[in-house]
């Protein structure tokens, strides 16, 4: 029986927190290019990281199996 594969491209965007809530955390979008005409404050709120919503948690957990 072969293993189940961890989809790369998923391994690099989201990280399971630790705890009791099984929550995954990603970066935000919109924060690689044209800044220029981007606000400080929308820049500095784009920083942080934020959670995946529980809709979409049974999907990125297939993507990442182990």
């Amino acid at each position: 029986m072969s293993k189940m594969k961890t989809c790369s491209a998923a391994k690099k965007r989201f990280k399971r927190s630790k705890g009791k809530k099984k929550l995954i955390k990603r970066s935000k979008a919109y924060r690689r290019h044209l800044l220029t005409k981007k606000t400080t404050k929308c820049k500095r709120n784009l920083r942080k990281g934020t959670y995946i919503k529980k809709c979409d948690i049974g999907r990125i957990n297939k993507l990442l199996p182990y």
